[in-house]
């Protein structure tokens, strides 16, 4: 993983972001927008005309390669890494959750067989207090099967599978039941990114936008779980030297 940035740092061209000035706690765009999926309503709204008045990362124009945001806040351009992003607010969401009612399941409407290793079996049998923990219900199917049937509601789009096959990488890499719940934020630092948009998944402006408002919203939102810019900002004056206007 990349190191974060350092200080004053700046990437080509721009400026990495360390921080977005966190909006006031509001129903989610997010929730409209069905956590980025499917939705209608693809015509970016437009700046306000009193730029007090725009959100600190504006509105999404379009996406680029599958992989980019691009938007426009009152300063000039933004480019986003929908994935970077979106794991970190997940990453957050979960610890928030376990920090307070703990991380809410939803059961799967058709369980998950998962082939693993004995030893991997193993694990998972002995450690099914700490899979509830995590918001998981796997049960041990045979001497090298489990069966998964409930996820974090967080992650219920995610690879039900290959999360469960990583945390039990995770647990044994600990080598204890104390050693993991120390280690316990990095675990959901694994389950965030596969519960994150991926890479050439299209969004619409919808969704697009409610990623947006979810950073605003998210503490730390400005770097990803392993230290990468989330973000960047291109203002108006470094957009018009790119181009030589004004000589």
């Amino acid at each position: 993983p990349l190191a974060a940035p350092a200080d004053g740092a700046e990437p080509p061209g721009g400026r990495w972001q360390g921080g977005i000035p966190l909006a006031r706690s509001r129903d989610s765009v997010a929730d409209q927008a069905a956590l980025y999926g499917p939705a209608s309503g693809d015509e970016p709204p437009p700046l306000p005309e009193d730029s007090e008045d725009a959100p600190p990362l504006g509105y999404a124009l379009a996406q680029l390669h599958g992989v980019y945001i691009v938007a426009q806040n009152a300063s000039g351009l933004i480019l986003v890494d929908a994935h970077a992003a979106h794991e970190r607010i997940t990453y957050e969401r979960l610890k928030r959750s376990m920090a307070a009612e703990g991380i809410r399941s939803q059961t799967l409407l058709v369980p998950v067989n998962v082939p693993v290793s004995e030893a991997e079996a193993d694990c998972a049998e002995a450690h099914s207090e700490t899979f509830a923990e995590l918001g998981f219900e796997v049960d041990r199917l045979g001497r090298e099967s489990v069966r998964v049937r409930k996820v974090p509601t967080v992650l219920e789009q995610a690879d039900a599978g290959k999360l469960v096959r990583d945390v039990i990488a995770d647990i044994l890499s600990e080598g204890s039941s104390r050693r993991l719940r120390e280690e316990f934020n990095r675990v959901l630092s694994t389950m965030a990114c596969h519960g994150s948009v991926r890479a050439n998944r299209r969004l619409t402006v919808t969704e697009m936008n409610a990623l947006l408002r979810d950073m605003e919203r998210t503490e730390r939102s400005g770097q990803c779980n392993h230290g990468r810019p989330t973000w960047v900002q291109l203002n108006m004056g470094e957009l018009d030297r790119l181009f030589l206007r004004g000589r």
